[in-house]
């Protein structure tokens, strides 16, 4: 219990320093939000106004503990482009990106720990090599431009696969047409993702293999399937949950890519939108969301990592 106390302590200066960097980024962009939001053929007296109204006429720090003191108090602003609330547009987005960035994190895990398992067992034999190889590349190759070949292969020539949306425009919905919408840009978020946990499990596999107790349990005739994945796997769990936290943050980052080429209605789509129309504080409140998630699921793994290694104290 200690251990989580000191970890949630840890996590509350974090938060705050993500939201510096946030709100700095944003605030010290050149040109003036009021003159975008306007356009061009505004008066001075008309952006001198919204400038008031949006609290643009005060020191930056000033602004910064305003906007702090609100997000507090659970009020991240108003989006002028869409005229609402800027919590209420980012919780509705935020869900279908939960559901893409869920299904890709849940393929990813599942490929990456059974290619890495493969890999570490016949080490240096072909499988290893071609699917070390497979891994390697699927690192290297960027995932919007993987989306457009999967959109190009699969719903373009093949006819197989939606190639956007979540539901078909027409007579769409339940889980059989959004299991179909999610297909292709869950697999694609999911590439990157795999090749680095397959490579980082084959490596703490290696390493457990070579340990005493490993060997051990072979001399007292245990099968080598048990001693695989009954006591190899479950000791290198303890290193590859770590991985798996930092990938889901990779994943909640990289939906921004995905989403936009497969025009998917969640958070990161959102953002691209509300970058172009100068919406600052959808913006914001966009990226403070999406940041204190990675940092609350990484908060995740390093309590399920002490929970399967209480020797762990950092």
């Amino acid at each position: 219990m200690r251990y989580v106390i000191r970890r949630l302590m840890a996590v509350v200066p974090v938060l705050l320093g993500l939201t510096v960097i946030v709100f700095s980024i944003l605030a010290f962009l050149p040109g003036d939000p009021a003159t975008a939001i306007l356009g061009p053929y505004a008066t001075p007296e008309n952006v001198e106004r919204l400038n008031r109204q949006l609290g643009l006429d005060k020191p930056p720090a000033q602004q910064y503990l305003i906007w702090l003191g609100n997000i507090l108090q659970g009020d991240f602003g108003r989006s002028y482009s869409l005229n609402r609330p800027v919590l209420d547009e980012v919780l509705e987005r935020f869900s279908a990106t939960l559901i893409l960035a869920g299904a890709a994190l849940l393929l990813c895990t599942l490929w990456g720990i059974l290619i890495g398992v493969r890999c570490a067992v016949g080490q240096y034999g072909w499988s290893d090599r071609l699917l070390t190889l497979t891994a390697v590349v699927g690192i290297s190759v960027p995932s919007f431009w993987l989306g457009l070949l999967a959109i190009l292969a699969f719903s373009v020539n093949l006819r197989w696969l939606p190639a956007s949306g979540m539901f078909a425009v027409y007579g769409g919905g339940g889980a059989a047409d959004l299991a179909r919408h999610l297909i292709l840009p869950a697999l694609t978020l999911s590439v990157v993702a795999t090749g680095v946990i397959a490579r980082l499990t084959r490596s703490a596999m290696l390493e457990v293999l070579r340990q005493d107790f490993i060997c051990a349990a072979r001399a007292r005739g245990v099968g080598e399937r048990r001693v695989i994945y009954r006591h190899a796997f479950k000791a290198a769990l303890v290193t590859i949950i770590p991985v798996i936290g930092v990938q889901a943050g990779f994943v909640l980052g990289g939906a921004v890519y995905v989403e936009t080429v497969f025009q998917w209605p969640g958070v990161g789509r959102m953002l691209v939108q509300a970058i172009s129309t100068r919406d600052i504080q959808l913006v914001q409140g966009g990226v403070v969301v999406v940041a204190a998630s990675y940092v609350l699921l990484n908060l995740l793994a390093d309590l399920a990592q002490h929970a399967l290694d209480p020797k762990i104290k950092t």
